[in-house]
């Protein structure tokens, strides 16, 4: 399917259809094609969702989910969502539980062995949801039956997942429901990727949505977003083209190469810790607090990942000051964009933290050794710097999914560097950019023009 066939499909929507919407109750106001995704009788049909970001297709999964087991299934039956990570599968079940503690509070087992957790979701007539992680190679989800296979963002799993998975399905006749952002056609063998595959396969029923023909987007996002995205970044991200044009970032042999480290105690004593925060929209994604160690011998090591969700800015700001006081760092680099400028202003208020916060906007310029502003925005140096000493192997980073999958999502174009799921990231690279300018930086935030 060509860019000019999709971009034609999507307009599911119009501007006549925009209204309010509650975000904590979205069952009350679905968009026209998650009503027809979400309560389609056919329970027999496997679903392929090609859609630009936060336009609602994790949310309509999980409604669908529930759907199914309680109007649909019987005994023994159960609905498995798969995301590429815990965090993004345990964020779908949530959303399911939310919606059924609403509409079906009654129909769920809430006692006993069967009462919800992070990995499941029972109800009375036997039927229930479980979540678990894809992870690389899926290799932990062989032996499942499953009526339903709910995979959220598979453009990026592996072709190993579905080689693991997908046998489930056979004995009781199941399902493949399988939704994403694109990301790319085909393999670096020139192979095509099975997410495309499903593209053409007319076995499947198709929903494909702009970012343009959803409610949540307004019109000065989008037009934000085309300032500061390539073409075809933008008709990636928010029109859900496939392209092949844009290029990985980070190689997946750099990430194996960093990703090894075991997370261990780790004593204050003598110790150089930096402070990376990227801090979300109100709302919006996650703010991610990355913390690196520079060794004696120059190399850097990462101690500590940790994001949390829809934080006030003075809870992110408190988050940081208890952090410091445990940590003691030399440095903390705050992306002071947007939102992140009430944190920066409040820690900049705390005498604990005045001296060392340092404000590392993306859209700043830094200033070379002779004085003079660098032609590449703070984000290209942060992101270079980033690559250089990850490919001088003088960069250890945690042995994590959630890690990895943030580091493969960067993508680059026309000089520009974006990611889907870039926070945890940006906390990186901005502390590492404060360990290379540690003997600078007095001069350098001087310099610096928000």
């Amino acid at each position: 399917m060509d860019a000019t066939e999709q971009m034609g499909t999507t307009k599911l929507l119009t501007t006549e259809m925009r209204s309010k919407y509650d975000i904590n109750r979205p069952w009350l106001s679905l968009d026209p094609w998650q009503k027809e995704y979400c309560f389609n009788k056919d329970f027999k049909i496997d679903n392929f969702l090609l859609t630009g970001r936060q336009v609602g297709k994790t949310t309509a999964m999980s409604i669908r989910a529930v759907e199914l087991c309680l109007k649909h299934y019987k005994q023994g039956e159960f609905v498995l969502i798969n995301s590429i990570t815990e965090k993004q599968a345990y964020h779908m079940l949530a959303k399911a539980q939310v919606y059924a503690n609403q509409l079906y509070s009654k129909q769920i087992i809430t006692r006993g062995k069967d009462k919800p957790t992070k990995h499941k979701l029972m109800f009375k007539n036997g039927t229930g949801i479980l979540c678990y992680a894809a992870g690389e190679t899926g290799e932990g989800l062989r032996g499942f039956t499953i009526k339903k296979i709910m995979s959220d963002e598979g453009s990026r799993m592996s072709e190993e997942y579905f080689i693991a998975t997908l046998p489930a399905l056979s004995v009781v006749g199941g399902t493949l429901d399988i939704a994403s952002t694109p990301f790319g056609k085909l393999h670096k063998d020139g192979s095509e990727k099975f997410f495309y595959k499903c593209s053409k396969d007319k076995k499947f029923k198709k929903y494909f949505v702009s970012g343009e023909d959803c409610p949540r987007h307004t019109k000065d996002h989008l037009e934000t977003a085309k300032e500061r995205l390539s073409k075809l970044a933008y008709a990636q991200e928010y029109l859900a083209v496939f392209t092949d044009e844009l290029q990985r970032l980070i190689s997946d042999e750099l990430i194996n190469e960093m990703c090894i480290l075991e997370p261990e105690v780790i004593s204050k004593i003598d110790k150089s810790f930096f402070l990376g925060v990227d801090i979300a929209a109100l709302g919006e994604d996650e703010t991610s607090y990355e913390i690196l160690e520079k060794l004696n011998n120059g190399n850097v090591v990462q101690r500590k990942s940790e994001t949390d969700r829809k934080k006030l800015t003075t809870e992110t700001s408190q988050k940081i000051i208890n952090m410091h006081f445990i940590w003691d760092f030399r440095k903390i680099g705050i992306d002071d964009g947007g939102v992140g400028f009430g944190v920066f202003s409040e820690l900049m208020n705390e005498s604990s933290t005045k001296r060392k916060t340092v404000p590392l906007n993306n859209a700043s310029r830094p200033i070379d050794n002779q004085g003079k502003k660098t032609k590449r925005i703070l984000k290209e140096e942060m992101y270079m710097n980033l690559i250089v000493y990850a490919e001088k192997k003088k960069l250890l980073l945690l042995n994590d999914a959630e890690i990895k999958d943030s580091l493969r999502s960067i993508q680059h174009d026309e000089g520009k560097i974006f990611g889907s799921n870039s926070h945890i990231t940006e906390g990186i690279i901005r502390a590492l950019w404060l360990i290379e300018n540690s003997k600078n930086l007095n001069n350098w935030i001087d310099s610096i023009k928000i």
